[in-house]
């Protein structure tokens, strides 16, 4: 059996708050659900159970019809295929992650931010990976990342904040740089220079992101990248400590509108 999910595992682990909060044991539920032992464990590590186990797991931790569609929403999402599929798994986790959250705010050293890059501007980037790639893997990889692009738009866009350190702009090039203020006029969208100026500051330590979710009890993710694969942080106080950071840095980096201007005598200037 494969790894659960992002959406598989948050199921998994709201149905095993809604039975502690019944003050059921894991045997007891299982008991009383006609289910085995394991069965009901592996629900709550992330095997995704039949919609009418579903139901009637509610129905014995006490949720009322009128607090089941939140849940109903997680199990459906839970079992619909991405759309990434057809490109390969999401070995790193990081496009599920983005496509359920409501919020994101990341932090960018050394590149643009992949929302807010050009075609070209990702062209780059993946040629410039020292492991050498297919065209067809660069070619997909650019494809998702312009798909991921149109979570900014839509009925129900996504919130996403970027402060963006001074030297990822070293390589960015005059489209690129007219692009990201374009993005930044949409109201869902607030891009923030880190300019050299502000000396020394926690944003060296690395890059990194901040997802929010909208799953009941609401969830946050910090999410890391390094040259060995990704990291997701989900205790309570590394994200808080991390959420904290941010803010210490977007309270540093320049205004929303002071950055736009920056970025533009930048363009100029290319």
């Amino acid at each position: 059996m494969s790894d659960p999910t992002f959406r598989q595992a948050r199921l998994g682990e709201a149905l095993k708050r809604l039975r502690e909060q019944a003050g059921l044991s894991q045997r007891d539920a299982a008991d009383r659900l006609r289910y085995n032992y394991q069965k009901l464990s592996r629900i709550e590590n992330g095997q995704l159970p039949d919609y009418h186990g579903l139901r009637a797991m509610l129905d014995l931790y006490g949720v009322i019809v009128a607090e089941e569609p939140p849940f109903i929403d997680m199990w459906e999402r839970a079992n619909e295929r991405g759309w990434w599929h057809p490109y390969g798994p999401d070995k790193n986790g990081y496009i599920s992650l983005e496509h359920d959250a409501i919020r994101v705010s990341a932090f960018s050293l050394g590149y643009i931010p992949g929302l807010l890059q050009t075609e070209r501007y990702m062209r780059a980037v993946f040629v410039g990976w020292h492991v050498q790639r297919s065209r067809r893997w660069i070619e997909d990889q650019i494809a998702i990342r312009i798909r991921r692009k149109q979570r900014l738009a839509g009925d129900d866009p996504l919130e996403y904040h970027a402060v963006i350190a001074e030297t990822a702009f070293r390589h960015a090039d005059r489209e690129q740089l007219l692009h990201i203020n374009e993005m930044a006029q949409l109201a869902n969208v607030t891009v923030q220079v880190l300019s050299d100026s502000a000396g020394l500051n926690d944003g060296h330590t690395g890059a990194f992101v901040l997802l929010d979710f909208a799953y009941p009890g609401e969830m946050s993710v910090l999410y890391v990248e390094h040259p060995a694969g990704s990291t997701h942080v989900e205790e309570i106080e590394q994200v808080k400590a991390s959420k904290l950071v941010f803010k210490h840095l977007s309270k540093l980096a320049l205004t929303p509108d002071e950055s736009a201007e920056w970025i533009g005598r930048l363009a100029a200037e290319r």
